[in-house]
């Protein structure tokens, strides 16, 4: 669901209030506070920082949720509000800033709010809407680098999915994603759609210790996808899975026993053959973890996030960097405002 900035700023005070209130044994994320002796000292070396473009509401886009592509040395992306229609946009901007709506959202079965990166594939651009389409369910659409756009499939929220929020990823021209809700047991999808249009559903999570709930986007490791569920799983605190593009799926490992990490809620990363991901909750401390896992299915917690001027929360995912994972945390650190971390695998 679309939910404006006050009400997540309002969300997030209630939280504290609650915090405050209660009789907890442990700090919370809410009542943490900084070492102040502790605190490095600030750089004063300026940054070679610029903005580039604002933008400025319908008819332009707002609130640009998602990354950039680079395709040509121009940049693409999405913006979750704003357009003709205040339903999104699919926008252009070049490194010097001339920023150019390619495509307004919401207009007819068109969809609304993109909530995911855009992919390039030989040159057209394709990504998926959260909602809107023939039955409001989101849709699946391809986009020209001039500003041409198609719809290529419509969620039905019923056994094809409903919702895709992740990101789609290319295998060998046909591509692949995943569905928040739908499917045969409502817990969400595994899909493939070809560039043409022709959908298929993979995999529908919820039958048994399967994983459901929120799936985040697909990796492509030796022609098999890997990927992660919020929910579900042996303890129902999610999962990370493979499946195969021909639908064979199978669960790798199950969150939520001991001090293990729970609600992976980004994706995993390939590095040699072993996956690399995060939990945005539990470990020791019960503020999410860093952790490895083999595509045999065999898990490791790397990093448990909550111990001192540590971070809080990985709510995103990790990048490899020469042999070195780098990543963010949502709230913790120093300040308390969030962190960037490095580890090594």
């Amino acid at each position: 669901m679309k939910t404006s900035g006050l009400s997540r700023y309002a969300l997030f005070a209630c939280c504290v209030a609650i915090a405050a209130c209660s009789q907890a044994t442990e700090l919370s994320r809410f009542q943490y506070t900084p070492n102040v002796s502790s605190i490095p000292e600030r750089s004063e070396s300026p940054l070679a920082y610029n903005v580039l473009y604002s933008f400025q509401a319908p008819p332009d886009g707002s609130e640009p949720f998602t990354g950039l592509i680079d395709v040509s040395g121009t940049l693409y992306g999405t913006t979750y509000d704003g357009g003709a229609y205040g339903d999104g946009t699919v926008f252009s901007i070049t490194t010097s800033g001339k920023e150019k709506v390619l495509h307004s959202f919401g207009e007819g079965t068109d969809g609304v709010v993109p909530d995911a990166d855009l992919i390039d594939v030989k040159g057209t651009l394709y990504g998926t809407t959260e909602l809107g389409g023939t039955h409001n369910s989101g849709t699946v659409f391809s986009i020209s680098t001039s500003g041409t756009e198609q719809v290529l499939h419509s969620f039905s929220s019923g056994s094809d999915g409903s919702e895709p929020k992740a990101s789609l990823i290319d295998v060998n021209g046909t591509l692949y994603g995943t569905t928040y809700y739908g499917g045969a047991s409502a817990e969400g999808t595994v899909f493939s759609i070809t560039t043409g249009g022709k959908e298929k559903v993979l995999h529908s999570f919820g039958k048994g210790t399967d994983g459901s709930g929120r799936s985040a986007g697909l990796i492509d490791v030796n022609g098999r996808l890997y990927g992660t569920t919020t929910g579900g799983g042996t303890y129902g605190q999610g999962t990370v899975f493979s499946v195969s593009t021909a639908g064979t799926e199978h669960v790798l490992y199950g969150f939520g026993k001991g001090t293990d990490g729970l609600d992976p809620y980004a994706a995993v990363i390939d590095v040699k053959g072993t996956l690399y991901g995060t939990t945005e909750l539990g470990g020791s401390y019960g503020e999410g973890t860093v952790f490895s896992i083999t595509t045999g299915g065999k898990e490791k917690v790397l990093h448990s996030f909550g111990e001192g001027t540590d971070g809080v929360a990985p709510f995103g995912g990790l990048i490899d960097v020469k042999g070195r994972l780098y990543g963010t945390t949502e709230q913790g650190g120093a300040y308390f405002y969030g962190s960037v971390f490095a580890l090594t695998p």
